[in-house]
């Protein structure tokens, strides 16, 4: 496998220093991508960057992934208009080892692998670096000059910004930097990755490697993905996407990327799945062919939940969705357990009713009109129950209906329809 052909087909290449691919398909080699571990949880926006590190695991080479201990210190201001908090040790030994249970599901660590991946903390080596050491030893070897030339370090610095650059940001380029050249001394580690905004910091390691080591050392950027209106991916209106089904229910994960608009979809096949040049082709075809299918969007919201959750948690958000657009049986809905449930239908309307009138029995008007008033009279209820537009867990009722424990999901939950959008729960207590 051509790694970086992989990744040009598929979009996923921005730029790379010279004779990289040359030296890829000659060699077998270790390659990094560093991940600061600035919360407890990866989001989608790194996901471009574990899929890479997944292909270059694939291709035969050596995966690295780096967590920034010591640089998630200071913050990256790669692509940032402001300085960024700083997060203290403890906050970031919690959030390592959240990031690092998260990337054994994506890589392959296994000892006996040729190519296996490999976890490394920065902060491990530069817990005891001096800051007159690192000046006297790293510092002398790359001029100021040669740091504000750097696209990162100009966008802080032009007029039109409002806050400016601290010595603290200034000087993450030298870390970074320093990094690369302490994964080539040690693991004889050659080429790191990232994302395009991290061209100069990344190329301020290869530099570092010349001068002081006189190496050679390689660097691949794979582009920032927008959405097609321009947007920044990965955020919606309450936030991150986050990996963690803790953070973003698996259901959720898995609607947002059944959401995907299809000139989206149309990039995010190639990005986002593992599926191959020709199969893609293919599924392009017939979604162009019938659009409202939403062929490519179903599969690319299949494989990625796939991959982040795992079989059985994808099965369980298609389930839920059926739940929620009124295509699963009866009997799917009543399996369905209350954390799963309540997320499905949070913010709809709800009313205690006891078990003990659940145990007699509720005719169906009384339900709708004056256990709950989800419907204004009785009058209003026999119209909708005649026009058949009224549901009990889905499933469409006439007026000669009882509401009895038969119909509680996840032993607690009554759910009411009226037409296709409009919810209301009753809350069975005892």
């Amino acid at each position: 496998m051509n790694f970086v052909q992989e990744l040009k087909w598929r979009g996923l290449l921005h730029d790379m220093t010279p004779e990289t691919e040359k030296f890829l398909l000659e060699n077998k080699t270790k390659g990094y991508i560093g991940f600061d571990p600035t919360a407890d949880s990866l989001h989608i926006g790194s996901l471009v960057q574990i899929i890479i590190l997944k292909h270059f695991q694939n291709a035969g080479h050596n995966p690295i992934i780096l967590l920034g201990g010591a640089t998630g210190m200071i913050g990256d201001p790669s692509g940032k208009s402001d300085e960024r908090n700083l997060l203290d040790q403890k906050t970031l030994k919690k959030n390592s080892q959240a990031i690092k249970k998260q990337f054994e599901n994506f890589l392959d660590f296994d000892r006996k692998s040729k190519n296996k991946a490999v976890m490394l903390n920065n902060y491990d080596w530069m817990k005891s670096y001096t800051l007159v050491d690192f000046s006297r030893d790293i510092g002398k070897h790359i001029t100021v000059n040669y740091m504000m030339s750097k696209e990162s370090v100009k966008k802080r610095l032009g007029s039109n910004v409002k806050v400016g650059m601290s010595f603290t940001e200034f000087t993450y380029q030298l870390l970074q930097g320093y990094d690369f050249l302490h994964l080539y001394k040690t693991v004889d580690c050659k080429i790191q990755l990232g994302g395009s905004d991290q061209w100069g910091n990344i190329t301020t390691g290869t530099e570092l490697i010349r001068r002081k080591e006189n190496g050679k050392a390689y660097a691949i950027t794979c582009p920032l993905i927008k959405k097609s209106d321009g947007s920044k991916f990965g955020k919606t209106e309450e936030g991150n996407i986050w990996l963690d089904k803790n953070k973003t229910s698996t259901y959720k994960f898995y609607q947002f990327w059944l959401n995907t608009t299809d000139q989206d979809a149309l990039n995010y096949i190639k990005i986002f799945t593992f599926l191959s040049r020709e199969q893609i082709e293919q599924k392009i075809e017939e979604h162009i062919e019938s659009p409202h299918l939403r062929i490519l969007q179903k599969i690319i919201a299949k494989e990625i939940t796939i991959f982040v959750h795992g079989n059985k948690a994808f099965k369980k958000a298609v389930e839920a969705s059926q739940i929620l657009f009124g295509t699963a049986t009866r009997e799917a809905l009543q399996k369905v357990d209350t954390e799963l449930f309540l997320e499905l239908f949070e913010g709809v309307p709800q009313t205690k009713v006891s078990m003990s009138k659940i145990k007699k029995g509720i005719d169906i008007i009384s339900a709708l009109v004056l256990e709950t008033r989800f419907l204004k009279s009785n009058g209003e209820a026999k119209r909708a129950l005649k026009e058949n537009s009224i549901s009990v867990n889905q499933v469409k009722v006439d007026q000669n209906y009882i509401v009895d424990q038969n119909d509680l999901i996840a032993a607690h939950y009554v759910l009411l329809k009226r037409g296709k959008k409009s919810f209301f729960i009753l809350n069975v207590i005892d």
